[in-house]
């Protein structure tokens, strides 16, 4: 299965210049969806993941299914101002702008290992933002995946990421 054919792009989204890929053609097809979580399962069974955190929002759906089939706890992030309770909160820029996310400052335990999921790696800062907050957490055992990498945006944050060596299932290089 090739699931780079299955992600739709469209251009100029969300704003002038940028071709979004949109994963929910690929979540609509069920074979599609479990190669996913089958394949990122395999990948990370022998790591002792104790937690997945998943990135709002496409990140939820992946992340989720992940959690279970690793026997670990999800935590989501959220944007800021979504999580009810004391969070931790990071702010961080966007291909396109920027913004703030946060979570539960009890979501994590310093024991945890933890697996951050998101459905795209553009600029890493996303990514990034979410790593320093697991840092303040006090966690020091993580892994990255993604469904999708941008190959041809290059940024420090993404070079942080790359470091940790993040499974990911499809490349864009152009």
């Amino acid at each position: 299965m090739i699931l780079k054919d299955l992600i739709r792009e469209i251009p100029d989204f969300p704003v002038k210049g940028i071709s979004f890929k949109d994963i929910t053609t690929l979540l609509k097809d069920n074979l599609a969806i479990h190669s996913v979580i089958e394949e990122l399962k395999n990948n990370f069974a022998d790591k002792g993941i104790t937690k997945v955190v998943g990135i709002e929002a496409r990140g939820f759906i992946i992340g989720g299914a992940l959690a279970n089939e690793l026997n670990a706890g999800f935590v989501p992030v959220r944007k800021k101002g979504k999580l009810p309770g004391k969070t931790i909160s990071e702010s961080y820029d966007l291909e396109y702008g920027t913004d703030s996310i946060e979570m539960h400052q009890d979501g994590l335990s310093k024991g945890d290992i933890v697996l951050i999921h998101d459905d795209l790696l553009a600029t890493g800062g996303t990514a990034h933002a979410v790593l320093r907050m697991l840092n303040k957490a006090g966690i020091s055992k993580i892994y990255f995946c993604f469904i999708c990498d941008l190959e041809f945006i290059q940024s420090a944050d993404k070079d942080i990421i790359y470091d940790y060596n993040p499974y990911i299932l499809v490349k864009y290089s152009d």
